[in-house]
């Protein structure tokens, strides 16, 4: 009996998308007329915690009304074929609901708050609402779970670990322009295969790799089409 490859996916904002949840790139930057230096950093959490609580509150209730969509799905099932490790910059919890047995969430989950004294007293959130004056166990302010721009990635050590596992290693629906998320392309073993969905795929210049130049449901299909008739 043969043990299945490894297969790696980088998971971005672009697969998320297609089941409603808005990107910064589709807001333009901008969250009801504020920059997200504004609503996603520690400055910002400093000089305005409320504007920084609707502003997750929000994305909390959205993340309530969307659902999974087949390419969520899709990773899913090759898990029959592969040992399929999911690192994702994306916070919503989309892949866990389709059925992703291995997620690692490099950017925080929305779903989870942290004291802000205490970045390990770490918890689910009961419903979709934070306030101001919810506390953690060491009686400091509860945040959201999320690395801001500015803030140290805690997971990036364990995903580049992952990373150097990869037999194929995937990328879907990122720009490849955060870091240090982009940089895992360069801890890929040798021999490995490489596979990059994206409508704009081809502005990377990304020696070595399949590009599919699709959004993430239909180049998923694609390259599940392929990796099981391999």
């Amino acid at each position: 009996m043969t043990s299945k490859p490894n297969l790696i996916i980088l998971t971005g904002a672009g697969i998320s998308a297609e089941s409603g949840i808005k990107t910064f790139r589709d807001m333009g930057g901008l969250w009801e007329n504020y920059s997200i230096e504004e609503v996603a950093t520690p400055q910002a959490w400093r000089k305005n915690p409320q504007l920084v609580l609707d502003f997750y509150n929000a994305r909390r209730k959205q993340l309530l009304e969307v659902e999974p969509n087949d390419a969520h799905k899709i990773l899913v099932d090759l898990e029959n074929a592969f040992n399929v490790w999911i690192i994702t910059q994306n916070v919503d919890d989309l892949h866990e609901r389709a059925g992703s047995s291995n997620v690692l969430h490099l950017h925080g989950e929305l779903k989870k708050v942290r004291s802000e004294s205490n970045d390990f007293l770490i918890k689910e959130l009961d419903g979709w609402e934070l306030k101001m004056g919810d506390l953690a166990e060491d009686g400091a302010q509860l945040r959201p779970h999320i690395v801001w721009f500015g803030e140290a990635v805690p997971k990036i050590d364990e995903a580049v670990e992952i990373v150097r596992t990869a037999d194929f290693f995937v990328i879907i629906g990122t720009s490849m322009q955060v870091y240090p998320a982009a940089g895992l392309i360069n801890y890929v073993p040798n021999g490995c295969k490489i596979y990059y969905i994206d409508p704009h795929a081809e502005e990377a210049s990304l020696n070595g790799v399949k590009i599919i130049q699709e959004k993430a449901t239909i180049g998923v299909k694609l390259l599940a089409n392929e990796l099981l008739n391999l």
